[in-house]
């Protein structure tokens, strides 16, 4: 395994095969030479095809349309295009969410991999934001940095992936951005807080300089604690990472991007608290709709022995004082989605990723 060749498909074959966490001490000798820093680049459209390869099988990708928001005139840099998803944890996936009509078959993660990878090709963002992650160090971190990507991982402190046998480690926030596009001037992990306790929910936030302005932004990625019961729960961890990002972008002076799956729906308090913060958010997919002003009707929709679940919790959030929203990637339709729901063998995971194309305010002084 640990032998490289010049195609591509050895080259994928090496750096994308899954290890059982068994495997991953055993070829930890492999996993060392295969240091992505002492790589070649791999051309993504190598890498494309290659997932397509593998997943002939399997019914095409979905077709998604980007929505162009822009009122104003051109912007005078390249859009920032930025990727939100809860890509679902193969050890929940295969052995706790419990995913009634989805085939055990479809979840399997040889394939359900390129499907995440070809989603990410196809959209090709600068940006990429990601929950739970629990393949890392075996799959994104290595392909996404020959890609061009530089990579920040942040696991959960108590995974519920652990639990799961033969588990991957731990999940938890991914942030990737190309190196050629921006610089990194400041990381933090953050581990949330809730009611002045450490919780199990987690963020990283980094600010970054764009290569193409000189302008500084921060991006922020987190995942807040699910289910029903839990929302002032939510509301303090909201609170706490608010508290975190006005200190990092110095009360709004820098531009915000947020991207999380926030387990809760816009009549929740914590969506109010990020409506209503002084650091002057929007949501981004609120742009979608005639009016401007209401949430994608859902951003996942699975089926559990408890029913069907069709719920808003995936937002992109950003200064709009600072920025503007050129275009966002539209959702998939009821009748794409199909009765059975999601995930599936269209579809690697039960929530949607969303996608925004961003420039800067041509009046960044503007009064907040």
């Amino acid at each position: 395994v640990c032998s490289m060749g010049n195609s591509t498909s050895r080259l994928y074959s090496v750096l994308a095969k899954t290890l059982s966490s068994g495997a991953v001490s055993q070829h930890q000798d492999c996993l060392e030479q295969l240091d992505p820093a002492r790589l070649d680049p791999i051309d993504p459209k190598d890498l494309l095809e290659e997932c397509q390869m593998v997943l002939q099988k399997r019914p095409p990708r979905f077709q998604r349309n980007f929505v162009n928001l822009k009122k104003n005139a051109a912007s005078n840099h390249r859009p920032i295009r930025v990727m939100q998803w809860n890509i679902l944890a193969q050890a929940l996936g295969e052995g706790k969410d419990n995913f009634v009509q989805c085939p055990m078959e479809a979840l399997k993660w040889e394939e359900r991999k390129c499907l995440i990878l070809e989603e990410i090709l196809a959209y090709k963002p600068d940006i990429l934001c990601l929950q739970e992650v629990d393949h890392y160090f075996d799959t994104f971190e290595p392909l996404l940095s020959r890609l061009g990507y530089q990579c920040t991982f942040f696991p959960k402190p108590w995974s519920p992936c652990l639990d799961v046998e033969q588990n991957n480690g731990p999940d938890g926030c991914a942030l990737f951005f190309l190196k050629d596009r921006f610089e990194l001037v400041n990381s933090a992990n953050i581990r949330l807080t809730a009611m002045k306790l450490k919780t199990n929910q987690v963020a990283i936030a980094q600010t970054l300089k764009c290569s193409d302005t000189g302008r500084l932004f921060c991006i922020a990625v987190t995942h807040l604690k699910a289910r029903t019961g839990w929302e002032r729960f939510r509301s303090a961890q909201g609170c706490d990472l608010l508290q975190n990002l006005k200190s990092i972008t110095q009360g709004a002076k820098i531009p915000l991007i947020v991207c999380g799956d926030f387990n809760a729906e816009p009549t929740e308090e914590v969506y109010r608290e990020f409506s209503n913060s002084s650091l002057n958010l929007n949501s981004a997919y609120k742009l979608l709709s005639p009016d401007g002003q209401s949430e994608p009707p859902y951003t996942t929709w699975k089926i559990r022995p408890s029913g069907e679940c069709r719920h808003t919790l995936d937002y992109i959030w950003y200064s709009q004082h600072a920025l503007n929203v050129n275009s966002a990637l539209g959702l998939l339709t009821e009748e794409q989605i199909g009765p059975n729901r999601l995930p599936s063998f269209n579809y690697p995971s039960d929530h949607l990723s969303l996608v925004c194309d961003f420039s800067f305010s041509q009046d960044p002084d503007r009064l907040l």
